[in-house]
């Protein structure tokens, strides 16, 4: 994997039910980082520089710093 897609920025690296962390939009400051399962991706372009945004099994929206394996 490269370096573009194991952080995020690469929409064809992430997958449905596959483990992520992410930044919520209230934890950008801080940095804070969220984890779970992607049930919706929300970012329609193939990349965003800041991480492809996702919505979590459980509800939280924020955009993917990590893949998790």
């Amino acid at each position: 994997m490269t370096e573009q897609s194991a952080d995020g920025r690469s929409r064809t690296a992430i997958r449905l039910g596959g483990e992520v962390a992410i930044v919520r939009k209230e934890d950008q400051r801080t940095g804070r980082l969220t984890y779970g399962r992607v049930k919706d991706i929300l970012t329609k372009s193939p990349t965003h520089p800041h991480g492809i945004k996702v919505r979590l099994d459980s509800g939280e929206v924020g955009r993917v710093k990590e893949i998790l394996p």
